[in-house]
């Protein structure tokens, strides 16, 4: 199994590429066909200034202007992962579903190794500013 890579970030919802541990993860979301004119791809609103409205609760077709929920659209994508296992030093690919699972008290995307069966998360990322800043503060 082979999974398409994106060639840039307009094709994605979601994208990340970061190392766990000793493995390392590469995952990404396509951006879904609209299901009414079959010609558009749907993605978030865009706002006056043109910037993209991370923040709406829906999805809209930059073709039709078909809206649907944001639960609606989510559910119906999945995450593409590929990745080198950090426990066993495994290298593959798998999908899993767009949702956010609890693993280990965080949510995070979560997907097993095809080879030891040992679930791995993404996690959300952190900014580094706010991390520097709350070090800061207690070191006070």
């Amino acid at each position: 199994m082979t999974l398409k890579k994106p060639n840039s970030m307009e094709e994605c919802v979601y994208f990340t590429n970061r190392t766990i541990g000793d493995g390392m993860v590469m995952a990404w979301v396509f951006r879904k066909e609209c299901p009414k004119c079959k010609k558009g791809v749907m993605g978030k609103p865009q706002k006056k200034n043109g910037k993209i409205d991370k923040k709406a609760e829906h999805y809209v077709c930059y073709s039709c202007g078909y809206q649907e929920s944001n639960e609606q659209f989510e559910s119906s994508l999945v995450i593409n992962v590929e990745y080198k296992c950090p426990y066993c030093g495994n290298e593959g690919e798998t999908t899993t579903e767009y949702k956010r699972k609890s693993f280990e008290g965080v949510p995070s995307y979560v997907f097993e190794c095809q080879q030891c069966h040992k679930k791995i998360g993404l996690t959300k990322k952190l900014k580094e500013s706010k991390k520097k800043g709350k070090e800061e503060a207690s070191e006070e």
